[in-house]
């Protein structure tokens, strides 16, 4: 095992309690005098840390440090709650472990927590990265469903009639995603995934993937639930006034958040730097460019 592989090994996950009373799942992995990256994942997913992802953090000095979001695993739930939330949470997060700075990166559904806490924590934040981050809805300029799988245009468009609606959806959903096995979750992913995405959803990968969706989803939907109504409703910060750097990565094979909610967010997102990729899709981005989405992160090269 390699030296960097046995301090992945090393991590830790507590419960956390926060000023208002509600407790937080938090992971970190890494070396501990390493500079934090707030990680922030998907929907539905956790904080769950998946070492092929961790280990070019350790290479760069980075520590993992992520929480599931309220709702999913044993973080308490926030019912209603905005995506503008997150900044407290990452706030009490960065004091609790002791660190003035940190990065913040968010995947998919992670990527507008990612900008809030850019957006809110400007004097702790050195820099921000979104990887198939969705924009907001509606957005102008953009048909926000144009290009999405039919999961995801039935899961959002419930969301938009109500919430009776999505927990319906989430109703028939969750049996199968709270016990998804590596196996099973490209085939579960339907439409949601082309023969790019596909190709990149195998072996360790989709067995991380899959037990961060378990562990999220083990005691119920309502993170899930809250992460979609989130979404479409106002989230609480001004996109264009972000001041730190924020790297847009974006896929065009990406049937999850399609290809032009990136274009919209790179030419929106205050000190947007875009890296728009054709030839990729929502999980390929992730899986195929990981170092180099690390280190134009770390350069602020604008």
């Amino acid at each position: 095992m390699a030296a960097a592989a046995r301090r992945i090994l090393r991590g830790m996950r507590e419960l956390i309690s926060l000023p208002d009373g509600r407790r937080l799942d938090l992971f970190m992995e890494g070396p501990a005098g390493g500079t934090p990256l707030l990680f922030h994942h998907g929907s539905p997913a956790s904080g769950l840390p998946d070492p092929a992802f961790v280990a070019p953090l350790v290479q760069r000095d980075l520590r993992y440090v992520a929480w599931s979001r309220p709702g999913y695993g044993d973080s308490t739930r926030l019912s209603g709650r905005a995506v503008v939330d997150v900044v407290a949470d990452a706030a009490a997060v960065l004091d609790h472990i002791g660190a003035d700075r940190a990065y913040t990166l968010g995947w998919s559904g992670g990527g507008p927590h990612a900008m809030a806490v850019a957006a809110g924590l400007p004097d702790r934040v050195l820099g921000a990265t979104t990887i198939g981050g969705v924009a907001p809805y509606p957005a102008d300029g953009i048909d926000w469903f144009e290009g999405m799988g039919p999961e995801n245009i039935e899961e959002f468009g419930a969301s938009l009639e109500s919430p009776e609606a999505l927990i319906a959806f989430k109703e028939r959903a969750w049996p199968i995603w709270s016990v998804v096995t590596e196996d099973e979750i490209a085939d579960a992913l339907g439409g949601l995934i082309d023969d790019v995405d596909r190709g990149a959803l195998t072996g360790e990968f989709a067995d991380a993937l899959a037990a961060s969706t378990r562990e999220g989803l083990r005691d119920g939907y309502w993170g899930w639930f809250d992460d979609d109504m989130a979404f479409n409703r106002e989230w609480g910060f001004d996109i264009g006034s972000i001041g730190v750097p924020v790297h847009i990565w974006q896929g065009g094979h990406d049937r999850m958040v399609p290809y032009a909610h990136g274009q919209w967010l790179a030419a929106r997102v205050g000190s947007a730097c875009p890296h728009l990729h054709p030839e990729h899709g929502h999980l390929s981005l992730a899986v195929d460019t990981l170092g180099p989405i690390l280190d134009e992160m770390l350069t602020g090269d604008r």
